[in-house]
């Protein structure tokens, strides 16, 4: 679409070029069809589980000490746990917070004390709906969607006018574009945010910041207008809006859990028709229709000083 939008393409190219895209499309339906059809390697996982040995069965049948262990959060916690505790050798210091750990149980068993649990749970465990409401967290994210994907969906809800003011004829190549940069944004943003969390430790919100970063260039290039600005600005738009919907799931579920996932994310995407009402409904509307009344009054003026100066001509004449 690019090739034939800026150098022209002959016709036989660009059926060669169509019939390319269709296989490539095509190929992952080779996945489901080797599975179905395939050697089947789940029969043989399932002797491997039946034909195990009787002492490797006995031996999992066994607790280990780290499952017959009876861990309070406090006696870890760092703020709570005495500091010199920290000076003592590493051997020293889980005996001494073992001894701890079993004295605390013996006495909440006898009733004598009642261990206090903290309010709530901490990043990374299971949160309801409600619990992640006060969180700030929470609300980061929801106003990331807002406002990334909603000026995004912004783009492109308006893309056609865009164009047109810009001088494109052909608005449908922009949106086909920015559909397909969506696409690759999605399956890009992923694979990124895991990179720089697993290779480099950095948490996966840094890959949301990078994705509103190509969002807030996109828009500049456009505003600016420049020549070829479209095509920059689409393909941004695109990757940062497509990111979104890739880094946002994965990073609400590794805040808040997996428990109520379906609940969290729902409330979330509820930020992408908000960021749109608010911006497109109300911010581009506003701004297009205080242009448009400014550009009739100029073409009022113009026709009318038209008008004016053939009928002075005629009166001349």
């Amino acid at each position: 679409m690019l090739l034939q939008d800026l150098i022209g393409l002959s016709h036989n190219l660009i059926v060669l070029l169509t019939v390319v895209l269709i296989i490539i499309l095509v190929v992952p339906i080779i996945i489901p069809l080797l599975l179905t059809f395939g050697p089947d390697s789940a029969s043989a996982d399932h002797e491997c589980l039946l034909h195990e040995s009787p002492k490797r069965s006995w031996v999992s049948q066994e607790k280990s000490p780290e499952q017959e262990e009876i861990i309070f959060s406090e006696v870890e916690d760092e703020d709570e746990k005495p500091k010199e505790v920290d000076l003592l050798p590493a051997r020293e210091r889980m005996k001494r917070i073992h001894h701890l750990q079993a004295r605390l149980f013996q006495a909440a068993a006898d009733g004598a004390v009642r261990v206090k649990r903290r309010k709530g749970p901490r990043r990374g465990e299971n949160f309801t709906l409600s619990q992640a409401l006060i969180k700030a967290d929470f609300w980061l994210l929801f106003m990331a969607i807002l406002l990334g994907s909603g000026s995004g969906l912004t783009v492109i809800d308006n893309l056609g006018q865009i164009t047109q003011s810009l001088g494109y004829d052909e608005a449908h190549i922009f949106v086909s574009m920015i559909s397909i940069w969506n696409f690759l944004g999605r399956v890009g943003g992923g694979y990124f945010s895991e990179i720089i969390l697993r290779e480099y430790a950095y948490p996966r919100p840094i890959a949301l910041a990078v994705a509103q970063a190509l969002i807030m260039v996109g828009h500049f290039f456009i505003g600016m207008g420049w020549a070829g600005a479209m095509y920059i600005g689409t393909l941004l738009i695109g990757l940062g809006f497509g990111a979104h919907w890739a880094i946002v799931p994965a990073a609400a579920s590794e805040l808040f859990g997996l428990k109520s996932f379906g609940a969290l994310y729902n409330f979330l995407t509820v930020g992408n028709p908000a960021g749109s009402l608010i911006l497109s409904g109300l911010v581009a509307s506003h701004i297009y229709d205080y242009y448009a009344e400014i550009q009739a009054r100029e073409h009022l003026h113009i026709a009318t000083s038209v008008h004016g100066t053939r009928l002075a001509e005629k009166h001349s004449a």
